[in-house]
């Protein structure tokens, strides 16, 4: 709730992160994850485990720099004007192929009314479709994304609240159990490689930044609001998780375009299966639009400041960046070219490992930024903390491209 003051106390700012992490991340991982199995559990534990470190590495950068220009910014101000371009890079790159994401899942979920969209020349078409007509919406003017958004927020939940409530209520731990490590891969080896699909779901994290001016004892309250809704998504995410896979067995997971509508079909019928499948579509094109705007927005400023060339963005901040928003479909377009997949699933996979591992490398910069920018904290306690978190983000980082499946590094090897 917010104070009196009109700042938003504890609770408030956690529910705002959270709300701003749980969604579309989410819908399509299933199908990744299937062709993994159960054991994708622990899995969601290591990635939802360093996802509250760099939770916290956001928290102490929100409170040292609270007017900073974003996530890009920290790397800038800590590690120097390089270093500062090469994060806004992989930002950028990173708006592009995770916003081609969503529109995978969009198409997924689309396939549950219109089947014929789950072949890939027709999947192909529905994406770059769904893509432009979401670059046109911005076109139109930020306040259509800014209603679309907000008419999809709460729809959003739908998805993971029925899948958590049937789930549990219909849960059977034989599938579960059978479905453990269908990979054909070691258990060590399959849980670390599920690792990078799986934090998708977490990009965003840093949201908690966003309200650092307006919350109450930022000191005391952002490292809590930070961590806690990364924590409350955590548990949503692994408790939807687990309840799907208790639902289906893996493989059949693995080859489904709508998981969630599939799952919730076997146990309460068709019409809630649409139900599900309809939320997750809405909750899809808010998010879409939104990102391309984002997408967008990131293209003008990198053009404003000379990281690419002026000729591709309407550099004025006032403008309706129409060669931005363009400029980001067509990137999009490529890209769902460029990762076509036999399924829809394994096209999401694609391309969520790609934006997982170059998101990676922004969060390093921000962790190591962090460690050299602690020195501004005031109590040694604070500046200790900050370091060790900034550390072991970094390393989480660091390692979490490592351990990324080698063939889904790059779009033209899924």
């Amino acid at each position: 709730m917010a104070t009196s003051g009109g700042k938003l106390g504890l609770w408030a700012a956690l529910v705002i992160v959270a709300g701003n992490m749980i969604g579309s991340g989410l819908y399509l991982l299933p199908a990744t994850l299937g062709a993994v199995g159960s054991i994708t559990v622990l899995s969601w534990l290591i990635a939802g485990g360093g996802a509250l470190v760099l939770a916290l590495v956001f928290a102490y950068l929100g409170l040292l720099r609270p007017h900073a220009d974003g996530a890009v910014a920290y790397a800038t101000e800590g590690l120097g004007p390089a270093l500062g371009h090469f994060g806004w890079f992989t930002y950028w790159i990173t708006c592009c192929f995770g916003t081609s994401g969503v529109a995978v899942a969009a198409t997924g979920y689309l396939s549950f009314f219109f089947p014929v969209l789950k072949a890939t020349g027709p999947g192909l078409a529905s994406s770059i479709a769904i893509i432009w007509l979401m670059v046109g919406a911005n076109l139109i003017g930020p306040g259509l994304m800014a209603r679309i958004g907000a008419a999809t927020r709460l729809v959003g939940l739908a998805p993971c609240v029925l899948a958590i409530g049937v789930g549990f209520a219909s849960f059977r731990p034989e599938i579960f159990a059978a479905s453990w490590n269908v990979s054909g891969r070691s258990d060590l080896s399959a849980t670390l490689t599920s690792v990078t699909p799986i934090f998708w779901a977490f990009l965003g994290l840093e949201c908690a930044n966003i309200v650092a001016a307006i919350i109450d004892n930022p000191k005391r309250n952002l490292p809590l609001a930070a961590v806690g809704g990364v924590a409350l998504a955590l548990g949503v995410y692994l408790l939807a998780s687990v309840a799907i896979l208790g639902l289906l067995p893996a493989r059949t997971l693995a080859a489904s375009a709508a998981p969630f509508a599939e799952a919730i079909r076997g146990v309460a019928g068709g019409l809630a299966a649409a139900l599900v499948a309809a939320c997750a579509l809405a909750k899809t094109f808010g998010a879409l639009g939104g990102w391309i705007l984002v997408g967008a927005e990131s293209n003008r400023s990198g053009a404003a400041v000379g990281f690419l060339p002026r000729w591709t963005s309407d550099v004025a901040p006032d403008s309706r960046m129409a060669r931005d928003l363009i400029l980001v479909g067509v990137i999009m377009s490529a890209s769902i070219y460029a990762s076509a997949s036999p399924t829809l699933g394994k096209q999401f996979g694609v391309l969520i490992n790609v934006t997982v591992v170059i998101s990676m490398v922004l969060y390093l910069l921000c962790s190591l930024a962090l460690v050299k920018m602690a020195t501004e904290l005031e109590t040694a306690r604070s500046r200790g903390i900050a370091r060790a978190a900034g550390v072991v983000g970094a390393l989480f980082s660091a390692g979490v491209i490592v351990v990324s499946d080698p063939a889904l590094r790059l779009p033209t090897l899924g």
